[in-house]
């Protein structure tokens, strides 16, 4: 799965002003991340507003992106939840064509026991006809996975990679130092790709890859000095991004640069008049 090393893009869902999907905005949006350099697409990930999606939408996406992307790199495909019935269901009605590997998040609200996520993983990586990436992000599924518990689970034949967002650097060098060798430890937090890429990560899936993919190239590919100077480039305008909820901020970030409008769907509002302002000043340094 050395395909899935570098930057994934966790492409959002354009809307119109109607928050119908803006599909020519979202064929800008695949050339334009393409041609800056990502390493992959990540499809309907938690950044793509999939809890506002229906199940014809996230169809039409799919089919969309994998079409538009016209196998220039991987598709990884965001299918999880915390109903694992409900999750293998949907396996079972996926069309798999073109996709590399699926991006699952570990169960949010219910926060199962380490054992239970271990379970409900295993039934995935089961069911699921390509590879499985787990993803842990506690700061929306309010329950953590452990080292442990990702260890355990790279065990699995069909378990590939881990997407890290939990912030905690000793975890993921846990994680870096007993996994096999070929388990894919990818950032999930933009600011946090350099650090875990020094200690054993491939990568990341990133938010701010939808608006400077050249940055995200330079991060994962570029000599030390290069890598370094675009991490730090990123300090100011990180927090920016979810200051209002995720993809608010990235949303209104690509506004600016011409390549799709601002709208979300409820319960998210568009960006504030202040955080407006301060996205427009952050984004002239990558223009």
């Amino acid at each position: 799965m050395n395909q899935l090393c570098g930057t994934g893009v966790a492409l959002v869902t354009p809307f119109n002003d109607d928050y119908t999907i803006d599909f020519p905005s979202l064929a800008k949006l695949i050339d334009f991340t393409i041609d800056g350099g990502v390493d992959y697409l990540v499809v309907l990930g938690t950044t793509g507003e999939t809890a506002t999606l229906t199940s014809k939408e996230k169809k039409e996406v799919l089919d969309f992106c994998i079409k538009q992307n016209n196998n220039r790199v991987p598709v990884v495909y965001g299918i999880g939840g915390n109903n694992t019935q409900l999750v293998l269901d949907e396996i079972a009605n996926t069309d798999f064509s073109g996709i590399s590997a699926i991006l699952s998040v570990s169960p949010y609200y219910n926060k199962p026991s380490q054992a239970g996520i271990i379970a409900h993983y295993k039934e995935i990586a089961d069911a699921c006809p390509v590879p499985v990436i787990l993803y842990n992000v506690p700061g929306r599924t309010m329950s953590n996975m452990t080292a442990e518990t990702t260890l355990a689970l790279a065990q699995h034949s069909n378990i590939i990679g881990m997407k890290e967002a939990s912030g905690n650097l000793e975890q993921c060098m846990k994680i870096a130092a007993n996994k096999p060798d070929d388990f894919l430890l990818i950032s999930g937090d933009d600011l946090m790709t350099k650090a875990l890429n020094s200690v054993g990560g491939v990568g990341v899936i990133s938010v701010l890859a939808n608006a400077i993919p050249s940055t995200f190239k330079a991060i994962c590919h570029g000599k030390e000095k290069e890598s370094r100077k675009a991490a730090y480039s990123l300090l100011e305008v990180n927090d920016l991004m979810y200051k209002e909820g995720n993809p608010v901020g990235i949303k209104n970030f690509l506004c600016h640069l011409g390549i799709c409008d601002d709208q979300v769907r409820l319960p998210m509002l568009r960006a504030s008049l202040e955080l407006n302002q301060l996205i427009k000043t952050a984004a002239q340094k990558f223009m």
